[in-house]
């Protein structure tokens, strides 16, 4: 179904004006409660509600990483709405009016799992969502996060987001089988810049010696990352997989210490968060902070326009802020792949 763009709008600044605060208990308190509210105010007003007039397949992804993969398998088969804005976080979403249509219309809805979203089954509800649910996690090894749950960024490492895009296929061919030629056929043209985007990546960490190869970030998001290019993880700002968390003075100071011990030379921020702790962490450390147009994307994907406006786009300008910064050479674009 599809409300009037009147509603919506008035709607959408209710929500904003009810924004929660962010301690975890009044957070899902308030977020139920919002929830609540707008489902009924989106039954009650079905009198304002037109037959929607498209005809292809409606899908909703909650991450930009997510509708950017599902984008790719769709093409030009559906309309794909993504949940969470680019520069966002999944750890700190509030849903719109907007939202709630979107899902109720939806035939399919990809989520990455892996508790990434664990507002979704109260959106879903709320949503009233009757289509397709496709976990596009589902196969991939996890690794292991702070007190025994698992790091739900899985997307980071190009291989697994190969299996990210089969999975979504997959899925979407077993609601809409007519289409599955076409999904099937797009997934394969795109997991193949995928393999390209993973061996240009190998390649240019190889010109940086491993022991060069130390990363600090804000917080615990680029773990696959890590692990698929030989990545020394020193530590976070944040020491958490959830960048709802605030460090210690206690932890800060030993982050400062550990960066000069190993000899990291940078601290790099992330897109979604602010760069003002990282860039004092560097400063005291005596090291360089790279932000602004350098910050690496990693909970979300950029705004359109820039850099990191697609997965492989962000990717790129994560290894090659990276690379530059450890003294490596960057190498050109392989066909195919160039933006």
């Amino acid at each position: 179904m599809i409300l009037n763009k009147t509603y919506v709008e008035t709607m959408t600044s209710r929500l904003q004006k009810a924004r929660l605060s962010r301690s975890r208990m009044a957070r899902t308190l308030s977020y139920s409660a919002l929830l609540a509210t707008v489902a009924l105010a989106v039954t009650s007003c079905s009198n304002s509600v037109a037959p929607s007039p498209y005809a292809g397949m409606r899908v909703v992804a909650t991450t930009t990483q997510l509708a950017d993969f599902t984008s790719a398998v769709v093409g030009d088969d559906g309309v794909v709405s993504e949940l969470i804005l680019p520069n966002a976080s999944a750890h700190q979403f509030d849903p719109s009016a907007r939202n709630l249509l979107d899902v109720g219309e939806a035939e399919a809805l990809v989520a990455n799992g892996v508790g990434l979203e664990p507002w979704l089954e109260d959106l879903t509800d709320a949503g009233a969502f009757s289509g397709d649910l496709i976990v596009a996690t589902e196969g991939i090894v996890l690794r292991d996060g702070e007190g025994g749950a698992k790091d739900p960024h899985v997307w980071t490492s190009p291989e697994n987001a190969a299996v990210m895009v089969n999975n979504i296929a997959r899925g979407l061919s077993e609601a809409r089988p007519d289409l599955r030629a076409s999904f099937s056929q797009n997934a394969a043209a795109y997991v193949e810049k995928l393999a390209l985007l993973n061996s240009w990546a190998t390649e240019a960490f190889a010109s940086v010696a491993p022991e060069k190869r130390l990363l600090i970030t804000n917080h615990d998001a680029l773990g696959y990352f890590v692990d698929a290019y030989g990545i020394s993880f020193v530590g976070s700002i944040m020491p958490s997989l959830d960048d709802n968390s605030e460090p210690s003075a206690l932890e800060i100071d030993a982050l400062i210490e550990r960066i000069k011990e190993v000899g990291a030379i940078a601290v790099f921020s992330e897109s979604t968060l602010s760069d003002k702790l990282a860039t004092t962490i560097a400063r005291e450390a005596g090291v360089a902070v790279y932000s602004g147009e350098e910050t690496l994307y990693a909970d979300s994907l950029g705004a359109t326009g820039t850099a990191g406006a697609t997965y492989l786009g962000a990717t790129i300008h994560n290894v090659t802020v990276l690379v530059t910064a450890w003294g490596g050479t960057v190498p050109p674009l392989p066909e195919g792949l160039t933006l």
